[in-house]
């Protein structure tokens, strides 16, 4: 069975793979301005051999400041940018907060961690879910929130997977600490149509291994 791609393993990937199509997009630039590697070299301040082994990929880590002033004398722009993809890794507080959830759910259903979205190429995942041993089946997935620090990306975010993963409930798992309560007075009411069900209801049902019914909120 093949083993998940280590996020921080994948961030290098990606960098390799953006920096070769740079300095390819660079040595094609360069030629098409009828520009030598001497010319190059001579505009940005550095050894021609040193511009022809960043056009080669030789050089592994060259600086943002070197291939902005690089793409500029070939007539290009740089740009660095990073976009959301996938899940950030989880620290201490989330994985306590985890082990806080099992402690309530009956220990009979069937248990997992870091649960992919079905979709080919997503780098999103579930924090956990939980699934009936037994027929009927049932599904819930958890997502696991130690700190509110942006209510409406959290619920556009939970929107997009519930969206994209619509097999089982979904419940948000909340620390309980007093700046996240203060948060949730003013989104409760706004996140009630996509997560009904509050803490109660929720634990009614997995705390005896049964289906809750729905999707909800808890704060534990």
């Amino acid at each position: 069975m093949a083993t998940r791609e280590r996020p921080a393993d994948r961030g290098r990937r990606h960098a390799r793979d953006s920096l070769a199509r740079l300095t390819r997009d660079g040595r094609e630039a360069r030629i098409a301005a009828g520009l030598s590697l001497r010319d190059v070299a001579q505009a940005v301040g550095c050894s021609h051999s040193r511009v022809r082994r960043i056009e080669a990929g030789v050089v592994r880590d060259p600086s943002p400041e070197f291939l902005g002033a690089y793409c500029a004398v070939v007539g290009l722009s740089l740009a660095l940018r990073a976009y959301p993809a996938g899940d950030p890794l989880r620290d201490r507080a989330q994985l306590a907060l985890l082990e806080r959830l099992r402690a309530r759910i009956q220990p009979s259903l069937l248990w997992r961690v870091e649960v992919p979205l079905p979709r080919e190429g997503d780098l999103r995942a579930w924090d956990a879910d939980v699934r009936s041993p037994v027929p009927p089946r049932w599904r819930v997935r958890f997502e696991a929130e130690t700190v509110i620090a942006d209510g409406q990306a959290l619920e556009r975010r939970l929107s997009l997977k519930m969206r994209d993963d619509p097999d089982g409930h979904t419940v948000l798992v909340v620390a309980d600490t007093r700046a996240n309560r203060r948060a949730l007075r003013h989104l409760r009411e706004g996140l009630r149509e996509l997560l009904p069900l509050d803490a109660r209801a929720i634990f009614a049902a997995l705390g005896p291994g049964a289906d809750p019914g729905g999707s909800g909120l808890v704060l534990i």
